[in-house]
């Protein structure tokens, strides 16, 4: 199959400096979870992108110094010497497939508190960071900015040794080039006040870096253009503007990004894709080098249009090459309804955030292809002529059902509904989670491909049916159910509710219950799910008073980078949030609230009560199987095995791995630990040490 011509202008090649990139796919620096403390790991990964045809595939943010530490996210590091080799393994993945290896140098400032180094952070002036750690960073002076343009040298020269094609200067939202550059520097040396003492910081980063690396070696600079804060911060139309227009030559690539990273990265329930065009669409007038934005650009004709129309040179990626690293390969193979589209849950950003290697929902494989020997698109052959029943078409069975039929089992695949894709069928139709329902299309069209994967809407089957049919595995994936009674984590037994009070879960809602008003939505679940509800029955018409005995509405999502927006949008909508409160009773028009740091109780009017809590696995099947095992060996059925939310009720992406991992694993010797390990290696000591 070969590609469509519209796609041709993404794989021409693009000149940056000294380099040629094979085509227009560039994956964008980004952390991950692995950073210097799994480099293997991390290779794995890019590597996997690399073979995945990016042209061009780049290192998160690399420390070059202890006055940047971001422990515990584990961002990798260049300090010294030593650190080359893990960097070298890295750089020797990426250039195994034929892309280009860029590593991204530089100190953040304001968000780092130097936990595990001590070292006081430096900065711009001297303020606490945006953490709530109780440090502060010290103004950085003449002599400490000559100092560190030696560590970004020093850096660099490392970074040319450990094999790297591009040195990228790092002037993003975080960075002391753009802290330097914004609006917000007070400084009033040379460095600070008018905008070309301001920009005078980042162009002295980009002479040393061309300085250290030489001719051969490329240049580019990552940088924010715009803080999309109005008049209060730098604009693309303003000074974001006129600093490239002053910086203009300087680089080999400008890859340009909108807002701090809670809007350079907003899920799809906030921004749809290639939402930053109208901030980077001006930039191509102001320079003459190759220009690289983002979008989580997931359409080839999205991308073809940023090129067509002169808005970048090559597509910028970060979550889309996570969610599809061979992305790149299937356009370019004519395969565009394989690809793996990203739905912008953001779930790959708590990785990060919890310093654990990215997940991804749409790919199971991310940060598994060292550790597991996983890859996206590869998988081994059958290990035996065994049928295999999975009951249950929610994303676990869905991906175990593809990933089995792909390793060429015949799989008869069951659900009771007449709808394919359990929870996310669902969860889709609430506001703004429409491209969730990608993990389900994606993989009912790899499943439609298989001839021998078959499916069965409209199929509820007990345990006697599944022993009739005498299938040599039995996989449950019947998903589960929101709870009705409110225990969650805040409660272990039941809420107490009055006879005839009005108690609804999200499923209630979810198949189109519309509740009386007031309503009370109590959210002990802290995910996405109670702000949702809370907005959908918002958009009833109802008046909505969401509760919670968290902080704030939809705690965790300071994890997905959505909490912001998230509380924004209940401003909007006019929901009220009362944090820091149990559910103490339900009653037929009011509930009863208690304080979690007080003695108070109060009463709250309310016709209907939505509890957002726990959920309850629907495994009867799983375990009238299970009780029976004579039975089972009578019918021929080898092993039966529940996964996804059955086993334990968890997030999309944990059940779309479970139904992966069992595809993997099953006729194969798992060991008892399940995944390579990194350890840590101790060496003597370099030489004498005081203590005392």
């Amino acid at each position: 199959m070969a590609r469509e011509a519209r796609y041709d202008i993404l794989f021409e090649p693009v000149r940056i400096g000294p380099l040629e990139a094979r085509n227009r796919f560039y994956q964008t620096p980004h952390c991950n979870g692995m950073g210097g403390v799994r480099p293997n790991t991390l290779a794995a990964m890019r590597g996997v992108k690399a073979e995945g045809g990016w042209a061009v595939v780049n290192t998160e943010h690399v420390s070059i110094h202890p006055t940047d530490d971001l422990l515990p996210e584990p961002d990798l590091v260049l300090w010294d010497d030593d650190d080359i080799p893990a960097l070298a393994n890295m750089a020797d993945a990426i250039h195994e497939h034929g892309a280009l290896a860029g590593i991204q140098l530089g100190n953040i400032a304001y968000y780092n508190a130097n936990r595990m180094t001590r070292e006081v952070p430096l900065a711009p002036t001297s303020r606490p960071p945006d953490s709530l750690d109780p440090v502060q960073a010290r103004a950085m002076d003449k002599a400490d900015i000559r100092t560190f343009m030696g560590w970004q040298k020093a850096a660099a020269r490392r970074a040319v040794q450990a094999g790297f094609d591009i040195v990228n200067v790092d002037a993003k939202w975080y960075s002391l080039g753009f802290q330097f550059l914004s609006p917000k520097n007070r400084r009033t040396d040379e460095y600070g006040g008018s905008l070309a003492n301001r920009v005078r910081f980042i162009r002295e980063m980009l002479e040393v870096t061309r300085e250290a690396v030489g001719p051969d070696i490329a240049v580019t600079i990552r940088m924010v253009i715009d803080e999309l804060m109005g008049t209060g911060g730098l604009s693309v139309e303003g000074e974001g503007g006129e600093a490239i227009g002053l910086l203009a030559e300087l680089p080999d690539l400008w890859d340009v990004v909108a807002g701090p990273f809670r809007h350079d990265a907003r899920t799809s329930r906030f921004a749809p894709e290639a939402a930053h065009e109208a901030h980077v669409a001006l930039v191509k007038g102001l320079t003459t080098k190759p220009v690289v934005g983002v979008g989580r650009f997931t359409s080839p004709d999205t991308m073809a249009s940023q090129i067509e129309r002169g808005i970048l040179d090559m597509i910028g990626s970060t979550r889309p090459s996570i969610a599809d690293p061979f992305l790149p390969r299937k356009i370019e193979a004519g395969r565009i309804e394989d690809i793996r589209e990203c739905i912008g849950c953001n779930i790959c950003l708590s990785g990060q955030h919890s310093g654990t290697p990215s997940r991804c929902t749409q790919n199971p494989t991310m940060g598994e292809e060292w550790r597991k020997g996983w890859h996206p698109e590869r998988i081994a052959a059958k290990g035996s002529d065994d049928t295999v029943l999975v009951t249950g078409a929610g994303p676990a069975g869905l991906e175990c059902a593809r990933a089995l039929g792909q390793r060429g089992y015949e799989v008869h695949l069951a659900e009771a509904g007449k709808a394919l894709g359990g929870r996310v069928a669902r969860e889709c139709r609430l506001p703004g989670l429409a491209e969730w329902g990608r993990v389900r299309d994606y993989r009912l069209a790899q499943i439609e491909k298989l001839a021998h994967v078959r499916v069965y809407p409209g199929s509820r089957l007990d345990a006697e049916d599944v022993r009739e049919l005498g299938f040599g595995h039995v996989v449950v994936a019947t998903g589960a159910t929101w709870r009705r009674d409110g225990t969650g984590r805040c409660n272990i037994d039941p809420i107490p509710v009055e006879a005839g009070a009005a108690v609804l879960t999200p499923d209630d809602v979810m198949d189109g219950a519309v509740p009386d008003g007031p309503v009370i939505v109590f959210d002990d679940d802290h995910y996405y799910m109670g702000g949702v509800i809370a907005e959908k029955l918002r958009g009833d018409g109802l008046a909505v008073t969401l509760v919670t005995p968290a902080a704030e509405a939809a705690a965790w999502t300071h994890a997905t980078l959505e909490i912001d927006h998230i509380l924004s949008r209940l401003a909007a909508l006019e929901v009220e949030i009362l944090p820091y409160r149990n559910l103490a009773h339900i009653r037929k028009d009011e509930v009863a609230l208690a304080h979690l740091h007080a003695e108070q109780q109060e009463s709250r009017p309310a016709a209907s009560v939505v509890l957002v809590t726990a959920r309850a696995p629907s495994d009867a099947l799983y375990h009238a199987l299970s009780a029976d095992p004579d039975a089972l060996a009578t019918a021929g059925i080898k092993s039966v095995t529940r996964i996804g939310d059955c086993h334990a009720p968890g997030t999309i992406a944990a059940a779309v791995y479970a139904g992966h991992r069992y595809a993997r694993e099953l006729d194969t010797a798992v060991p008892t630990i399940p995944f390579l390990r990194e350890r840590l290696v101790l060496h003597p000591s370099p030489g004498p040490t005081t203590r005392g």
